[in-house]
């Protein structure tokens, strides 16, 4: 059990600095001034590709936005959704860029979302099955081999999100250097904002799939002195 707690300490302190730099860039950022705020920027781009039935809310909470395709919401911080700046322009197109992934049926997204009630499922009950395989791991193998089928659900989950994130990226900084809203200077920092906020994705993925090799480790070590 020593190594699976390395792997959290290490990881958990990678993403520790990761979401600090982001802080970081997201506050220098919000200094850069730009003429809509973020509600506007998300109506105006959802105007622009000719979606009608998404609402832009404002959610409690630094760094909570979010695009919910339950009930059709862009939920932007108030920092974003009142924010005239730079970083509330990238986070507010690239939320509304998941609306607009939804609307086209994009791949990636509907791939995801289809995982949602397993990983919702598996996210419950991984870390019991998981740490009664591990004690069970001579005796009762399977146990540990559910629990790492379960686990490899949210590590799926994990990956596919990275480019659902990258395309709404994408798509958020062509819209907003197409319009105007950016120019050639602060294009630059909403690009740089973007990319930390995609690392945070990026660590989590690759956490995760390393914990997942450990588990799968230790069940074929189980395995091999039989």
């Amino acid at each position: 059990m020593a190594g699976i707690y390395i792997i959290f300490i290490a990881f958990a302190i990678i993403s520790w600095l990761v979401s600090n730099q982001l802080k970081i860039r997201f506050t220098r950022y919000s200094k850069i001034p730009v003429q809509y705020t973020g509600k506007e920027i998300a109506e105006r781009m959802l105007r622009q590709n000719g979606i009608d039935d998404v609402k832009v809310v404002s959610t409690e909470g630094l760094l909570t936005d979010h695009y919910n395709p339950a009930n059709k919401t862009v939920n932007l911080s108030r920092d974003v959704y009142y924010g005239s700046n730079v970083a509330a322009a990238a986070v507010a197109a690239h939320e509304t860029g998941h609306a607009v992934q939804h609307a086209n049926a994009y791949a990636w997204l509907q791939m995801r979302s289809a995982l949602v009630p397993v990983v919702s499922f598996a996210s419950r009950w991984v870390q019991w099955v998981l740490l009664a395989g591990i004690l069970l791991v001579n005796a009762f193998p399977q146990l540990l081999t559910i629990g790492i089928i379960l686990f490899a659900t949210t590590t799926l989950f994990s990956i596919i999100t990275l480019p659902v994130e990258v395309n709404a990226s994408h798509r958020a900084l062509a819209w907003l250097k197409g319009t105007g809203i950016t120019n050639d200077q602060n294009q630059t920092a909403a690009f740089d904002a973007l990319k930390w906020a995609a690392y945070t994705y990026f660590i989590a993925a690759l956490a995760s799939l390393a914990t997942l090799v450990y588990y799968v480790l230790i069940l074929m070590g189980a395995r091999s002195r039989d």
